[in-house]
């Protein structure tokens, strides 16, 4: 299915201005839709004047749709349908005509040019489902009043206000709780829903006859709502914005609509949503969150304990072997704390691993290496990015990362951490390619001995990166002379959808 930008481009002569106010209108038309009880079509004019293109489409919540298939994307030659001409060519409201059958449904039709700054820009055809139609009760009649009002707002160029778009995830809808207030903010009507909502905040009367933000401003301790200029505009109806107020129990968004005739304010809509059970979750999700990244602040403190015990007892061994052993556990420690000092300061369950590996680098090149300022001096540099990886992931790739640096440092450059310090560069190159992460590792050194054979080598190392490659990540590990000189080991692992 074509997208409205897509079919702009492709069919249209809008421009970006055009497509903004599209995008704000389309923002709010769900609840046109649902006052309407009726399926909204945007119409696009063909560039060249042969028809109309249905760059978008909206299905009512509140009644039974006109559409059993998706328009977007289809065409309408002109004259095919002379209501879409005449509110384009015209600029007006059309309501005339005889219902449309679809599927042996009659359809009543009625198209709402959109305007910009003297030219149209656009049809709206509101298609409503003649089958779900019925006596109306108060709650209808004030649904079907207040979509008047807002498509006669919309060919007037009224519609949609510039500023606040009203599509975020939170933002109330005509289901939720509707109110209309006059021009004086004045409660003229209130939907059962919207009733109960107050309710919860403690009012036992009626809400018609209520000035609302008088009203909510007697219920609503003071540090519970937003400043007074903000909470009259939005209750009184005059604002085209939304805000959130409550008590110590129960939080609500209220989104308010003002309503124009002929330029002048003649009230407003005013949509309340009762999301206090949202706001709870939201907390415990914080307090979650939270919970984590202290966990992963304090497994980091403890492996630098352990490291820092570790280089201790290394300290004290007389034996080279011994000593360089606890050095290797050292780094190995070190590499799963810089996982988790970074997941400390993470909200998500992912992590972005370049730093990581940027640190990584550094941390096993600095060991006996020669000072920042030497020539002589082994460099990792990393090309490209690996991305976000999952806390699991990273874990594991962060020991393999460290292994595949550390061998390369040893047993490429043998001379690192003597007297005669040795100097080179290690290029680690990660790239994402079709759902899998391959992670090149390059030395400029001397090389893998001759007749060395991955599979049969019993250096503890590599055999940490077999495993944690082949049985923790589920992918291949491959080693063997690089392709100027030195060695390459390259990784290759799944990355899970990510």
């Amino acid at each position: 299915m074509p997208s409205l930008l897509e079919l702009v481009r492709s069919h249209t002569d809008l421009d970006e201005g055009d497509v903004r106010v599209l995008q704000l209108l389309m923002a709010d038309w769900q609840i046109i839709a649902d006052l309407s009880f009726a399926d909204l079509v945007l119409w696009l004019p063909d560039r060249g004047g042969d028809g109309f293109w249905a760059a978008a489409q909206m299905r009512p919540t509140t009644g039974p749709t006109a559409y059993v298939d998706d328009v977007v994307g289809s065409f309408v030659p002109a004259g095919r349908r002379p209501m879409l001409d005449q509110a384009y060519a015209a600029a007006r409201l059309v309501r005339e005509g005889d219902p449309e059958w679809r599927d042996d449904v009659p359809v009543r039709v009625e198209t709402i040019p959109v305007p910009r700054r003297g030219r149209v820009i656009a049809v709206i055809a509101r298609n409503t489902n003649l089958l779900g139609v019925r006596t109306p009760s108060r709650l209808e009649l004030s649904y079907l009043q207040s979509a008047a009002d807002l498509t006669a707002m919309i060919a007037a160029g009224d519609f949609p206000p510039p500023g606040q778009r009203g599509d975020h995830a939170d933002s109330p809808r005509v289901g939720d709780g509707f109110v209309r207030v006059d021009e004086q903010g004045r409660v003229t009507y209130a939907s059962p829903n919207a009733l109960s909502v107050y309710r919860r905040l403690g009012w036992s009367g009626d809400l018609d006859g209520q000035l609302l933000a008088d009203l909510t401003r007697a219920l609503v301790p003071p540090r519970r709502r937003p400043d007074e200029e903000t909470l009259s505009a939005v209750l009184g109806g005059r604002a085209h914005r939304d805000t959130e107020v409550g008590d110590d129990g129960v939080s609500l968004i209220v989104r308010a609509i003002p309503l124009k005739s002929r330029g002048e304010h003649v009230g407003g809509l005013v949509l309340v949503r009762d999301v206090t059970d949202l706001r709870r979750r939201d907390r415990e999700l914080v307090t979650k969150d939270a919970t984590i990244r202290e966990i992963h602040h304090r497994v980091k403190n403890n492996l630098q304990t352990v490291a820092a015990l570790l280089r201790l007892q290394a300290r004290r061994m007389d034996s080279p072997d011994a000593k360089a052993a606890l050095e290797e556990a050292v780094r190995r420690v070190g590499s799963i704390a810089i996982v988790h000092e970074t997941l400390s300061q993470e909200v998500h369950d992912e992590v972005g691993f370049d730093e990581i590996a940027d640190r990584l680098g550094a941390m096993v090149t600095d060991v006996g290496a020669a000072p920042d300022d030497s020539p002589d001096r082994v460099v990792v540099r990393r090309v490209g990015s690996f991305g976000v990886l999952a806390n699991e992931t990273a874990t594991a790739l962060a020991m393999v990362l460290t292994e595949l640096l550390q061998n390369a440092v040893e047993h490429g450059y043998p001379d690192q951490g003597h007297e005669t310090t040795a100097c080179g560069t290690i290029t680690v190159e990660p790239r994402r390619i079709a759902g899998r992460l391959r992670v090149t590792v390059d030395d400029d050194g001397v090389g893998l001995p001759p007749g060395f054979d991955p599979d049969t080598s019993l250096n503890l190392g590599l055999s940490i990166v077999r495993t944690l490659v082949e049985s923790e990540l589920g992918g291949l590990l491959e080693l063997r002379p690089g392709p100027e000189r030195g060695s390459r080991a390259v990784v290759d692992v799944p990355l899970d959808g990510r």
